[in-house]
């Protein structure tokens, strides 16, 4: 399966696809498309973030959508605001030359909900939602589930993680005339296979892309061995020598990518924090000044960053490893996107060595040193 016509994608689909420069399709995409296109019973996908999961579902999703209904006929739920939006913005380009409108509309947290309370007024055929936020709407009588047919559940493990397993329990309990659960996931700790025991059929269709598949081959990754006192002196000096290149740089915590930014601002470099305790309003402006690249680095935790999607970034640098293997996928994959290369560079202490080979090894990745 080379292409996605071969995949049994609509030309009209995969003409959107094709001015998008997407045409070769993911691991996760080959393995979950035919199945959902032809019998989209439920559904469980193990993949990592940057996999190219929108796609994988919502190509097969706007397939069985039948525009000339005007209630909601699927409903996905992500974690964060960021990635709601993201997937509502991939399936609203997916649609550009579809000769029957499809109108999704995203629910998340920060925008005003009487706003959203007025465009569920509209025809609606699909809803991208965050828990919270869908929680809010429900409470108010301002959106029926009543005719979901779809529930997909994105990165499913970061939904409980962040405590949100009554919003997705409620969201089950009120979708029982769904045909099917599309569940995807980078990790199955056993809270989240008890909820796949509540929303699925005994043996739901399962696929799990291997880790070693997952890594964008066009990352240049790299490592520095560097005593935690002199890691923002590397970092500087990277950053002197980068030009007009933009980066993200990931820290463990809050409080560590406060400091970080606070310094490198003080060496003036032009520098944007994002972690976990600022208001959505104070989000948005860091995001939007990066996005417009009125902020040349972006200083951010991994849960605050879930979401990213900006173009065009040279180089990720991470301050530490990440605390889970996974998590180094989900970093790196900021750079080299749409056929780009970039650069992953790791600042390890001398005694995490051995851990950055278990990184090598699990992803199947060589670090060259930087």
């Amino acid at each position: 399966m080379s292409d996605f016509k071969s995949l049994g994608i609509p030309a009209d689909l995969i003409k959107s696809l094709e001015e998008l420069e997407i045409r070769k399709p993911t691991p996760v995409q080959a393995q979950s498309i035919p199945y959902l296109l032809e019998k989209g019973f439920d559904f469980v996908a193990q993949a990592q973030t940057g996999t190219g999961k929108t796609a994988a579902f919502g190509l097969p999703l706007l397939s069985k959508i039948n525009p000339s209904k005007k209630h909601i006929q699927a409903l996905i739920l992500a974690p964060t605001r960021e990635l709601a939006k993201q997937i509502g913005k991939a399936l609203f380009k997916f649609t550009k030359y579809s000769e029957q409108k499809i109108f999704a509309e995203v629910l998340a947290g920060g925008d005003k909900i009487d706003l959203q309370i007025s465009k569920l007024q509209r025809p609606t055929h699909l809803v991208i939602a965050t828990p919270g936020r869908l929680y809010d709407l429900l409470q108010r009588k301002a959106i029926s589930l009543d005719h979901v047919q779809y529930l997909i559940l994105d990165e499913a493990d970061e939904m409980l993680s962040m405590g949100f397993k009554d919003q997705i329990r409620e969201a089950i309990e009120l979708t029982k005339e769904r045909k099917a659960t599309w569940l995807f996931s980078a990790t199955f700790p056993p809270v989240l296979r008890d909820l796949v025991k509540i929303c699925m059929a005994p043996e739901p269709k399962t696929v799990k892309i291997d880790t070693k598949n997952v890594v964008n081959r066009d990352i240049d990754h790299r490592f520095a061995v560097c005593v935690k006192e002199d890691k923002t002196d590397f970092i500087d000096e990277f950053l002197n020598r980068q030009g007009e290149k933009r980066g993200l740089i990931f820290t463990r915590t809050k409080d560590g990518a406060d400091i970080l930014c606070k310094q490198l601002t003080a060496r003036r470099h032009s520098v944007g924090v994002l972690q976990g305790d600022l208001t959505q309003l104070e989000r948005d402006k860091v995001m939007r000044a990066f996005k417009k690249e009125r902020t040349q680095f972006l200083v951010a935790t991994d849960v605050a960053a879930r979401g990213i999607d900006v173009a065009g970034l040279s180089f990720v640098i991470h301050h530490q490893l990440p605390e889970q293997i996974d998590y180094y996928t989900h970093r790196s994959g900021r750079t080299a996107r749409a056929g780009k290369k970039g650069i992953s560079l790791v600042l390890i202490d001398p005694r995490e060595k051995k851990r950055l080979n278990e990184f090598s090894r699990t992803l199947g990745i060589h670090f060259g040193p930087a």
